[in-house]
C-alpha cells in the first residue's frame, strides 16, 4: 500500500507469508482490499517458510508428510477459494520454489506496487500452476506492472538483499512464527487465513503501529 501515510497515523497489520503457501493465496488476493476498508496499513513481510519447517524437522510441508490433512486442505481451498470469489488450480508442483518472488518481495515490501506484484505472483502458482522461481517469469510480471524489471531484479539479487530474506527467515524464528500466513498486530499472533479479519479488529481495537519494544527487529 503506498506510504502517503506514515505507520504513525495508521494502524497496522504485519502480513508474515511464503508465495509457497496455499492460503497465504488466499489472503495475499483479498489483504490489501480488506485493510483499505478499515483505514489500516499492510506491512508485508515475505520469508521462508521452508527453514521454518525444518526446524521442526520437517522436510516438506504437514500438507504433504501428513496424507489426511492434504486431502483435506485440497478440498478446503476449492471451498475457500470460491467463497473469495477467487480462481483456483491445484498446483502440480507444492510446495512450489520462490525463492527469487521473496527476494523482490523484500524490495518492493514499500513501494506502492507490492501488492499488485504479490497478487500476480500468487495467481501464477494457485490459479495458473506456473513456475514461478525463475528470472523470466518474475520479469514478465515487473514488466506487466511497468516497472524496471532489470533494475528490481539487480536489487533482489544482491548478496545484501539476500542476507536480508535470510534475516526476515530468523526473524519469523525468533518471533515463533510457525507457519503461513500470520499476521501481527503488536505481540498478537494471528495464524491463518480464516483469522485475517480477527488480525484487522485487533489492528481498529489497539488503534496504532504495532509494539516492538519486547520483539526482535526486523530488517
Amino acid at each position: 500500500m503506498p506510504d502517503a501515510d506514515t505507520p504513525a497515523t495508521k494502524p497496522t497489520i504485519e502480513f508474515w507469508f511464503d508465495f509457497g503457501s496455499n492460503y497465504s493465496y488466499i489472503s495475499t488476493m483479498r489483504i490489501e482490499a480488506a485493510a483499505s476498508r478499515s483505514g489500516l496499513q499492510v506491512r508485508w513481510r515475505p520469508f521462508l517458510l521452508g527453514p521454518i519447517f525444518r526446524s521442526f524437522g520437517w522436510e516438506s510441508s504437514p500438507f504433504v508428510l501428513q496424507a489426511a490433512k492434504g486431502e483435506y486442505v485440497w478440498k478446503d481451498m476449492v471451498r475457500e477459494c470460491r467463497k473469495a470469489g477467487i480462481a483456483w488450480r491445484k498446483p502440480s508442483v507444492f510446495p512450489r520454489p520462490a525463492v527469487l518472488p521473496l527476494r523482490v518481495a523484500l524490495v518492493g515490501a514499500g513501494q506502492t506496487w507490492i501488492g499488485a506484484y504479490c497478487r500476480r505472483m500468487m495467481a501464477l502458482n494457485f490459479a495458473e500452476d506456473r513456475d514461478i522461481d525463475s528470472v523470466e517469469t518474475v520479469a514478465e510480471v515487473l514488466h506487466g506492472l511497468g516497472l524496471e524489471a532489470g533494475e528490481i531484479l539487480a536489487a533482489a539479487q544482491s548478496d545484501a538483499n539476500k542476507r536480508r530474506l535470510r534475516e526476515q527467515t530468523e526473524a519469523a524464528k525468533a518471533l515463533r512464527i510457525f507457519g503461513a500466513p500470520t499476521f501481527l498486530v503488536g505481540d498478537e499472533m494471528f495464524w491463518g487465513n480464516d483469522r485475517l479479519d480477527d488480525a484487522i479488529a485487533e489492528a481498529l481495537r489497539v488503534g496504532g503501529p504495532p509494539i516492538v519494544g519486547r520483539r526482535p527487529q526486523t530488517p
